[in-house]
């Protein structure tokens, strides 16, 4: 799956974000919106991990969705 699927199925990719990153809070998924870099950033800040392991982590999420 791409990302602008992700985009144009935010409402449902948050609850799906969620449970993949658990830190990441309403608010954080509300200013995102669907806005990948946004996303990658605000992982970075919550779990401290290196922005090519986000990229990486966030690459295999979106493919193991099935919408």
């Amino acid at each position: 799956m791409d990302w602008n699927r992700v985009e144009g199925n935010w409402k449902q990719a948050k609850g799906k974000i969620k449970e993949q990153w658990g830190k990441l809070t309403d608010d954080d998924l509300d200013q995102i919106a669907g806005k990948r870099d946004q996303l990658e950033g605000k992982i970075q800040e919550r779990y401290g991990i290196e922005r090519d392991r986000i990229r990486r982590d966030i690459d295999d999420w979106t493919g193991r969705q099935t919408w």
